[in-house]
């Protein structure tokens, strides 16, 4: 399992945040923290105990690494070190019981659900949660969002690299860089979620939010239409 970063770590990464913004994606070097290992590492103190993570990507890191495999990780694409078991066909369905997860994360990639497919999936979350469960989304800010996008892109196309998720399996017309608190917050609430909160990636310069809700009244008995064709849920993570 990975340490949680020291006090003094964090302080190391945010003075450090501007160059790690463009040269760490997936793999921390010189003693410093990837993007992805930041957020993992902010949202696996807010996770309540047995997990679901969704959009997991490569080899279901956040699960294997953060959370001593005390949980379970999905997606729709076949990225490296992904099992067929963790290849969901239809993600507005998840092939869970009711109430099996304490926790279930969007970790950068709730943007790239398709815009007509996110309450289903949502209401898919808050059905797999037990009572007291929580929800936690992770959201950039939208400037900085649409920057790093570019930023993996050239590093990409430069370096002849392949760190940019997106491009490896395409992104659909109604993905989006990004989606604004306002958009989650009202998702999450017709969903069912209450007791809303954020918390700022201050290692980040708070250009990260980690948005929690609660699930205090146990699975949702309501019934969602499944819609032809399969959404994407995967991101630079």
């Amino acid at each position: 399992m990975k340490p949680k970063r020291s006090l003094l770590a964090k302080a190391a990464d945010f003075i450090t945040f501007p160059l790690r913004a463009v040269t760490l994606f997936h793999q921390d070097k010189w003693g410093f923290s990837c993007l992805a290992s930041e957020r993992y590492d902010y949202v696996s103190r807010e996770v309540r105990g047995y997990c679901l993570d969704v959009g997991c990507g490569y080899h279901n890191r956040f699960v294997n690494e953060w959370l001593e495999g005390n949980g379970r990780g999905i997606d729709v694409f076949q990225y490296e070190g992904l099992s067929k078991e963790q290849i969901v066909d239809d993600i507005t369905r998840f092939p869970f019981d009711d109430a099996s997860f304490d926790s279930v994360t969007f970790i950068a990639n709730l943007n790239h659900v398709p815009r007509s497919w996110r309450d289903r999936e949502l209401t898919e979350a808050y059905r797999c949660l037990r009572p007291g469960g929580n929800v936690i989304v992770t959201m950039g800010n939208p400037l900085a969002e649409i920057a790093i996008h570019k930023v993996v892109e050239f590093y990409d196309r430069f370096f002849a690299t392949h760190v940019d998720m997106d491009a490896e399996r395409g992104m659909g017309d109604e993905e989006a860089y990004y989606l604004l608190d306002s958009e989650i917050i009202s998702r999450l609430q017709e969903a069912g979620f209450v007791d809303l909160s954020k918390r700022y990636f201050w290692s980040q310069y708070c250009l990260t939010t980690c948005g929690l809700a609660a699930n205090l009244t146990g699975p949702s008995k309501r019934t969602v239409d499944a819609a032809p064709g399969m959404p994407r849920c995967s991101t630079v993570r």
